[in-house]
């Protein structure tokens, strides 16, 4: 199934009927594979519901579906289109995460553009940072027919501790470029309270304390002007990597 346009995929996702296909065996958080459709659209969805979520010691129960959501809207606000859209809405499971499911180049390896520092992960890496993803897997990139690359799983997400775990260290202590330091300096503007902005939208996905953790997060990227190093007191990659 092709990839639609963002406005066509959120309004189908949002209202479309959910037929649950089957689980995906690799997931840790009972996220299963479903097909949306509406007015004869229709398009592959993941559906990560919220009682299907594993407690995690360092998150919030019941609270992974709502950061991957605001990772879309934080992607979206990029320009970047780095993470496929994604919905919170009810499903036979209850509320959870709706994210439209997104075919992968067979002829392209994740792992080999991580090797070889593909610059095309560079954007990829400068929202991680952003988000504060604490599990950027080369598995969870997606380049498909055409060349862009998606990034999915963003559950563990905005936690307020530093906790930036990732494969894409390639660019560490490297200067942004113009447009990337542009692309943080809107961002930031965005998550200043305000009607219609960025953190208006994320409040009710995340705590008050999260969205200042944003916004500070964003200052010291701004301030210093260069990628984050790994952080000593955290594990720097993801176990596994893959």
């Amino acid at each position: 199934m092709p990839v639609l346009p963002e406005d066509v995929a959120l309004s189908l996702l949002a209202d479309g009927v959910l037929e649950i296909m089957g689980q995906l065996w690799v997931s840790s958080n009972n996220a299963m594979l479903g097909v949306v459709r509406a007015d004869g659209v229709e398009a592959a969805c993941i559906y990560k519901p919220v009682a299907g979520e594993r407690p995690l010691m360092d998150f919030p129960d019941g609270t992974l579906a709502r950061r991957e959501v605001a990772s879309f809207l934080t992607s979206r606000a990029t320009g970047w289109r780095i993470v496929p859209p994604t919905v919170l809405r009810d499903g036979p499971f209850g509320e959870g995460m709706l994210q439209l499911w997104i075919r992968a180049d067979a002829s392209a390896d994740p792992v080999a553009l991580v090797n070889e520092s593909d610059p095309r992960l560079r954007p990829i890496a400068t929202l991680d940072a952003v988000l504060n993803n604490t599990d950027r897997k080369a598995g969870h990139l997606i380049p498909v027919e055409g060349g862009h690359v998606y990034g999915v799983d963003h559950g563990v997400t905005f936690s307020p501790v530093p906790k930036l775990r990732t494969v894409l260290w390639a660019w560490r202590g490297l200067p942004f470029a113009a447009d990337e330091t542009a692309v943080l300096a809107a961002l930031r503007a965005s998550l200043e309270p305000g009607e219609g902005s960025l953190a208006s939208v994320l409040a009710p996905l995340l705590s008050r304390v999260e969205l200042a953790a944003a916004r500070q997060r964003l200052d010291r990227l701004l301030a210093t002007g260069v990628f984050p190093q790994p952080d000593p007191r955290w594990p720097a990659i993801p176990w596994p990597p893959v």
